[in-house]
């Protein structure tokens, strides 16, 4: 979400630090920064607001209160804590609700004599700062208090929609299966029957996708005189579901994914119509409140022990009490017990360790010391399967195997899948050959770049057969003369196991060689071995940096040379990585032999680009290189 400085800065009577300091400040205790923008005399922050706070912090009101905790500075007055009223009621309106379930709260505002125009200097402004096109003065209205509050909302032209006996209807309901509507994007929309829509009672016709987008009929124009505002609450499910069967994502329809308070709706309401009133004049006929689920108050109580047990910190009540202050979380404290009123809009606070989160990143998660865990009372019991199974993966990477995790989906199967991936691959698999297959044929093209001699892999992953389920190891092994293969590594496995691994393949043993591929049940292999005292220790990972791949081919080029006697292979390589420049990533010396006092090497030489794929002119110029690099060290190029 964009943020703007300037806006964040009306939040308070104190001057805020730089952009780049309140970027530190938010990722260091809540928010990771993506970018900070300069936009003339303004900054903005792009900020990665978590989706256990969507609750409440895409809002501008929501990180000016995390900055308010993090740099202990009090906002001047926080606009979800002042008392409001909507009054007065009003009949000129009705609200009827037939999915209580998917609209827990519909609020709308009637407000008659505005003049439509366009919006002041400072209201475009801080619409722009953030991404948001200036409309006019009136939706323009909505939009800064969704960005500003959180709540989304909308404003209906009331001199389009159908009036009885001097009074409007406006239910929320699901849509009928095919029903149409044209958005304010000028689209035509055919929506579901599970959609729920916003509708004119009288007309029985829908003016907007409920959370999502309103229709252009009951558009805000120039000649609009009297509005209807909306301030709702809609299921985040049902909006995510809708938003994407119509492939229409707006800012509205992300909020209410997150799902958000239907408290807020009033607070929403309060301000839009308050700046409408200001920006566009006209008269406030009054308001419909249709509450039919009320959120209810919710308490969640946290000890300084537990707090401490969880953290491995030495924390006091004081510090406690602080933390909670700065948190504006309103609480009551017995001693060392706080028993904490959460407000209405933090959703995210539910259970005391939600609690103990809070506290500790106000903190400062650098602030918490580094302590061993408590030694365990008990020992810890071990897990058959999860034991051998890893001793499995061990003794196959310590003899140069790979382990890879092949798709679970398949073209074929005994099992089809309800919701399908897609129509290429839609059955669970009955085995793991076919991925193995595919992953060894794949390897073993590219085994030059990954610098292999033999391509070795295996997997082990759950097979579904039509009335059950097991867990399988499968091996690869590519067939080279004279080098181990797939029977010689499972005979190796079983001895190392103090089993005959033939009893529970599927292949007779002399189909392995031949196959390359197999499997093994281990469901059927892992009772048969012995039940471990302990899990023992693992060994470090000797690995000491990653590096990307480049997704484009690579060429293969072998030369071959003589050297003086006392030449070592290293010599040779530097002068071919000196001439060979950036492209060539992997270099192999593949046979030596020594011949008149003279040595000859044979190395094999990848070359790839990470930005396109190499043609012949590409890798014979920097072979001539390698070649006049070497010729001038008085190598001979056989």
């Amino acid at each position: 979400m964009k943020v703007s400085r300037n806006w964040l800065q009306a939040f308070f009577n104190d001057p805020l630090p730089s952009a780049q300091e309140l970027a530190d400040a938010l990722t260091f205790h809540a928010f990771e920064i993506e970018e900070v923008v300069n936009s003339g005399s303004d900054d903005i922050l792009d900020v990665k607001v978590t989706p256990n706070r969507g609750h409440d912090c895409l809002s501008h009101r929501g990180i000016a209160r995390e900055l308010s905790a993090i740099l202990m500075k009090p906002v001047k007055e926080d606009p979800l804590r002042v008392q409001i009223n909507l009054e007065p009621p009003t009949d000129a309106v009705s609200v009827s609700i037939a999915e209580p379930t998917l609209c827990r709260r519909y609020i709308a505002g009637y407000i008659r004599g505005v003049k439509v125009g366009p919006s002041p200097e400072w209201l475009k402004n801080s619409l722009e700062a953030v991404g948001q096109r200036s409309i006019n003065n009136v939706v323009d209205a909505t939009n800064y208090v969704m960005f500003n509050l959180g709540q989304p909302l909308h404003a209906f032209d009331a001199g389009q929609l159908r009036a009885e006996n001097g009074a409007f209807a406006i239910e929320v309901r699901k849509a009928k299966a095919g029903e149409n509507m044209i958005a304010l994007d000028d689209k035509e929309y055919t929506l579901a029957d599970t959609m729920l829509v916003i509708a004119d009672t009288h007309a029985n016709a829908a003016i907007g996708i409920a959370g999502v987008k309103g229709g252009k009929p009951a558009g805000i124009t120039e000649a609009t005189k009297d509005i209807i505002i909306e301030s709702a609450n809609f299921d985040g499910v049902s909006v995510r579901r809708t938003a994407a069967a119509l492939k229409l994502r707006t800012d509205a329809s992300s909020r209410f994914e997150q799902v958000i308070s239907p408290e807020l709706a009033a607070y929403g309401m309060y301000a839009a119509a308050k700046l409408i009133v200001e920006l566009a004049g006209g008269e406030i006929v009054g308001f419909v409140d249709e509450y039919p689920l009320v959120a209810e108050k919710k308490q969640t109580e946290v000890t300084t022990a537990f707090v401490n047990a969880t953290l491995g910190t030495e924390l006091q009540d004081t510090d406690i009490e602080a933390a909670l202050t700065r948190l504006d979380l309103a609480h009551v404290q017995e001693g060392g017990k706080f028993v904490v009123n959460v407000p209405f809009e933090r959703l995210d606070i539910l259970i005391p360790e939600d609690l103990v989160e809070e506290i500790a990143r106000i903190a400062g998660y650098d602030k918490i010391p580094a302590v061993e865990l408590p030694k365990l009372s008990e020992p810890v019991a071990v897990n058959t399967n999860f034991y051998w199974t890893d001793r499995i993966c061990e003794f196959l990477i310590g003899r140069g195997f790979s382990e890879i995790f092949t798709s679970i989906f398949a073209e074929e199967g005994d099992r089809a899948v309800l919701n399908k991936v897609d129509s290429v691959r839609p059955y669970l698999r009955r085995d793991l050959l076919v991925g193995l297959r595919e992953a060894l044929d794949k390897n073993v093209r590219n085994k030059d770049l990954l610098g292999l001699r033999q391509v070795k892999l295996f997997e082990i992953g759950t097979r579904w057969s039509k009335d059950s389920e097991s867990v399988i190891l499968g091996i690869a092994v590519e067939h080279i003369k004279k080098e181990k293969s797939t029977t010689d590594f499972l005979r190796e496995l079983g001895e190392s196991l103090g089993v005959t691994i033939a009893e529970v393949i599927d292949l007779p043993a002399e189909a392995l060689a031949k196959a390359g591929v197999e499997e093994i049940d281990l469901s059927a292999l892992l009772p048969k071995l012995s039940v471990p005292d302990a899990y023992g220790t693992a060994p470090s990972s000797t690995t000491e940096r990653y590096q990307p791949f480049s997704k484009y081919p690579f060429m293969v080029r072998d030369v071959a040379l003589w050297t003086p006697s006392g030449t070592s292979p290293e010599d040779v390589l530097a002068v071919i990585s000196a001439h060979a420049g950036e492209l060539l990533v992997r270099s192999e010396l593949f046979d030596r032999f020594e011949k008149e006092g003279k040595v000859s090497y044979a190395f094999r030489l990848i070359f790839q680009s990470f930005d396109k794929t190499l043609t012949d002119g590409d890798t014979n110029e920097r072979m001539e290189s390698i070649y006049t690099g070497l010729k001038e060290k008085g190598y001979e190029i056989r």
